[in-house]
């Protein structure tokens, strides 16, 4: 047996010098034409009443990809193959309300199985299609701002961050 085949990786407690883990979300932007498909957010800690996309954040012991498909079986009730997620936008956010560092993934699907709908009506008051040029003014600060790199052809943003 070689020896590296059975090291075994403990996990250590953080000390100051680690660097730091930012959160990551995952967001799923699904576009027809020129619009874009929002969910009023209700009955949640984070935005309620703003305009967001079907999103939620990486869990521990998954891979992005696989927080993606299951936000999307969740919010939406659709499904997509981890292999059918394109990755259209990263967006490193410094939450002012928190001081937290956050990766915001920004995901399109090449295809997708099932009908979609409000699978969640407890956290989503509706589902709209909005057209990119006309979000609401109530639209999550940096979902506007993603979506508008996104539609500029920026694949890489920052928002939060002073300079």
């Amino acid at each position: 047996m070689n020896p590296r085949d059975d090291i075994r990786l403990a996990a250590a407690p953080a000390s100051e010098t680690d660097p730091p883990a930012p959160v990551v979300g995952v967001h799923l932007v699904l576009t027809e034409a020129d619009r874009v498909l929002l969910g009023l957010r209700r009955n949640t800690r984070y935005a309620a009443g703003m305009w967001h996309l079907p999103a939620g954040h990486m869990e521990r012991g998954e891979p992005v990809t696989r927080s993606m498909t299951r936000e999307a079986e969740e919010e939406l009730g659709i499904t997509i193959a981890e292999d059918d997620l394109l990755l259209i936008h990263t967006l490193h956010h410094l939450d002012a309300d928190d001081g937290r560092s956050r990766l915001q993934l920004f995901f399109r699907p090449t295809r997708y199985n099932g009908r979609l709908r409000n699978a969640e009506p407890d956290k989503c008051g509706e589902l709209r299609w909005w057209p990119l040029d006309g979000l609401p003014d109530d639209t999550v600060p940096y979902t506007a701002h993603a979506l508008a790199g996104i539609t500029r052809g920026s694949t890489l943003s920052t928002v939060g961050w002073a300079g």
